[in-house]
């Protein structure tokens, strides 16, 4: 049977050897065979067509919608004849039947873009269904033991295992050594044995990992022409010697070169070779070989691709600290953006500081106090990064901030007076749950500067981070550090772009080793604030 189906301009064939379909939307247990999802307008289990005596029937299975026979609802009206030109309808979508025998449909291999469910089946043991032979699937030996003396039948057991011991490694450390290992015991008429890899950024060729008898000799002429030509060759000295007066030198009398090859790309190339003139590679050991470049490539293809996954997997848990998961994700997205380097531009730099948490420190047990401190942190960064701020990093119990990077924004003094505001909140909510349940609690102080300051990517390719430097910095900290539990302070320059939208009041703190700095208490935002 095979059925067309056509959905809001879209159409996809479903063909079957079966001679009974239910179709509707398979979602948690339907058993669904012929699943017409998206169209929503269809229920789970919305009809069934089937074939008796020769003739094809349909019926509607009391679905909520109902179904259309050439324009006529039969919802209700039991089994329905269909005959070769009918069109039915469910939901917004049309079938059209195919009574003819599928051709080749056992040739056919079809795939389904939405997928079906599988029948409820009961247990094997209440199916009916006798089991005449199991075996185990981890310890299948890909040679019969009949064959188990052939000396070829061994070799190429040894090239079918390679994939699962390859698969065992998860370093290059590892990897490449297995790989020559089983090179040696594949062709065991060899001397010297090597694999070589290609480093993408430069395309240098590094041995990598090797085995010999007396020393190891490689030709990077005949390497990249394994590479560049994709093909594997035998070699012999006559023949070669035209080619690289090193070889002669080298005595090599004879070997075998193959590519590493994955997905059209040529990742190095492992090579045989020996030095004694009775040594013969067959076609038989060429082929071993090339089977062995194969499953190598693929192992050090997956291998590569791990470590980009592993990665990026840690560079976005670093941005995840720092920025929001919204930006995190732009950030990822866009690599060239997260190259280590920095730039100069005027920023805002928001500090916030728990107070009294030495004092609290002594009176209480270590797990209460970082639980306590971690429930703050978590409320103050989800305010911050609300209001486009980057977490330049925690400090014990504060919190660095910054606004207007890495990404450009032009009101960043807003941002971070409004954050400021939102943060203040949010810390006289927390403390009134900590109050009601018994816990203590403490207030925060904020400080808030703004200027010139160096920021960007810092650290190595596996650890990147977001930071900023310079007298901002420290400007701000000092502004924290003299703001009283629950006030906010900023400095004059920060008051210059403020000054329209807020209510503030000047003041003087002192410092240790400098003059005292100008400051302004900020009481509220005005119904000016953007």
């Amino acid at each position: 049977m095979r059925i067309t189906c056509s959905y809001l301009g879209r159409q996809k064939v479903w063909a079957t050897p079966e001679t009974e379909v239910l179709f509707g939307r398979a979602e948690e247990d339907s058993p669904i065979i012929l699943d017409l999802s998206p169209d929503q307008r269809i229920s789970r289990v919305h009809g069934r067509i089937w074939e008796e005596a020769g003739t094809f029937w349909i019926e509607d299975l009391n679905s909520s919608r109902g179904t259309r026979l050439n324009g006529r609802e039969i919802k209700g009206a039991g089994k329905r004849p269909l005959k070769p030109e009918d069109s039915i309808l469910v939901g917004q979508t049309t079938l059209k039947i195919d009574f003819t025998e599928p051709v080749g449909l056992a040739d056919e291999t079809n795939y389904l873009e939405h997928g079906t469910c599988l029948l409820p089946e009961k247990r094997h043991s209440e199916s009916g269904v006798a089991i005449d032979k199991d075996i185990d699937a981890t310890a299948v030996d890909t040679v019969p033991p009949s064959c188990a003396e052939d000396p070829s039948a061994h070799r190429l057991k040894m090239v079918c295992d390679l994939p699962f011991r390859l698969a065992t490694k998860t370093t290059l450390e590892t990897l490449l050594p297995t790989i020559v290992d089983q090179l040696v015991e594949v062709i065991p008429n060899a001397e010297s044995w090597a694999l070589v890899l290609r480093e993408p950024a430069t395309d240098v060729l590094l041995l990598k990992a090797y085995r010999c008898v007396d020393r190891t000799y490689l030709s990077e002429t005949l390497l990249r022409r394994a590479m560049t030509d994709r093909k594997a060759f035998i070699w012999k000295r006559e023949i070669a010697r035209d080619t690289t007066e090193s070889i002669a030198q080298s005595g090599i009398e004879t070997g075998m070169y193959a590519p590493l090859l994955w997905q059209g790309e040529a990742l190095g190339a492992i090579c045989a070779g020996a030095r004694k003139t009775a040594t013969i590679f067959n076609d038989e050991d060429i082929r071993m070989l090339v089977l062995v470049g194969q499953c190598a490539a693929m192992a050090v293809a997956t291998h590569r691709l791990h470590e980009k996954l592993r990665r990026e997997h840690t560079i976005k848990s670093n941005l995840l600290r720092q920025f929001s998961p919204k930006h995190a994700q732009q950030l990822s997205s866009h690599r060239g953006r997260l190259r280590l380097g920095g730039r100069r531009s005027d920023l805002t730099i928001l500090k916030s500081d728990l107070r009294g948490l030495t004092q609290l420190a002594q009176e209480l047990e270590p797990d209460v106090v970082v639980e306590m401190v971690n429930q703050y942190l978590s409320v103050l960064a989800s305010v911050i990064f609300a209001h486009h701020g980057t977490i330049d990093k925690f400090m014990g119990d504060s919190i660095l901030a910054v606004f207007g990077s890495p990404e450009t924004q032009t009101r960043h003094h807003e941002d971070a007076l409004h954050a400021a505001f939102e943060m203040r909140d949010a810390i006289v909510k927390l403390n009134e749950d900590f109050k009601h349940r018994g816990n203590p609690f403490r207030d925060f102080g904020i400080g808030i500067h703004c200027g010139a300051v160096v920021h960007g990517f810092i650290g190595t390719r596996e650890r990147v981070e977001f930071t900023v430097i310079g007298d901002a910095v420290e400007r701000a900290g000092r502004y924290c550090s003299a703001a009283a539990p629950g006030e906010i302070l900023i400095s004059p320059e920060m008051y210059e772009h403020a000054c329209k939208f807020t209510d503030a009041e000047q003041r003087t703190i002192e410092t240790k080793n400098e003059p005292p700095l100008l400051a302004y208490r900020v009481r509220a935002l005005t119904s000016a604030a953007p």
